[in-house]
């Protein structure tokens, strides 16, 4: 698990393909290296990714980063098999039973892929309108979270397939968000509990339209003789 409060930008040192699927060399800046070992989780760009290389210090071999394998499923849905050598990354480690939890709970499995639509100047921050496909839009609620490259961020404002973030000037510095264009591509996760709230509700049933989830609450509410 981890917080969407990212510790560190890396970069994209190493891209090598492995019978249909790719290894990366994430090479981590500041990202602390001391405690991490072989098997440990640190997601990159919001990916949760498995450590199975490791370099802790600087030296002949290179700066220090970590290797990790990534399938033909996270290549898929995730923008890690286009992101070019050399780009900046936005990187966490795992999250402790010590730290605080200063964004909300990211599981680093994502979604699916939004696109940055427009960019306004808000005072010192900056709004950004993401579109998403219709299957994840769905689950983004105003005032809710959405983690958007491994980001922990506050939906401000939606609207049928797109929502607005607002972000800070820390923000903007200390992620590779500020980076971004219209038209650049971004890993989305949505809220855990939305996704658990529909499975809950919805069970094995296949249709999935729009609406049937917040009638499926309704109709559970009203078993219970509370109305909705």
């Amino acid at each position: 698990m981890f917080t969407g409060i990212i510790q560190a930008q890396g970069r994209l040192a190493g891209c090598e393909p492995r019978h249909g699927d790719l290894r990366l060399w994430i090479e981590t800046g500041k990202l602390p290296l001391d405690a991490v070992v072989l098997g440990d989780s640190i997601a990159v760009n919001g990916v949760c990714l498995t450590v199975v290389e490791l370099n802790k210090q600087a030296g002949e071999v290179g700066e220090p980063g970590f290797g990790a394998d990534v399938s033909r499923e996270t290549l898929e849905l995730t923008t890690l098999g286009s992101t070019e050598i050399n780009s900046a990354v936005n990187l966490e480690a795992a999250l402790t039973l010590s730290q605080p939890l200063g964004g909300h709970l990211v599981s680093g499995h994502v979604d699916g892929m939004g696109e940055l639509v427009s960019i306004h100047e808000d005072a010192r921050s900056i709004r950004m309108e993401f579109s998403v496909p219709d299957a994840l839009a769905r689950y983004i609620a105003r005032k809710g979270s959405v983690t958007i490259n491994g980001v922990s961020l506050t939906v401000n404002k939606v609207q049928r397939s797109s929502f607005d973030v607002n972000l800070v000037p820390h923000t903007l510095q200390e992620t590779n968000l500020g980076a971004l264009q219209p038209g650049s591509k971004v890993n989305i996760e949505v809220d855990l509990v939305a996704r658990y709230l529909e499975r809950l509700l919805l069970g094995d049933r296949k249709d999935s339209e729009p609406g049937l989830l917040l009638a499926g609450l309704a109709d559970s509410l009203a078993n219970e003789g509370i109305k909705a």
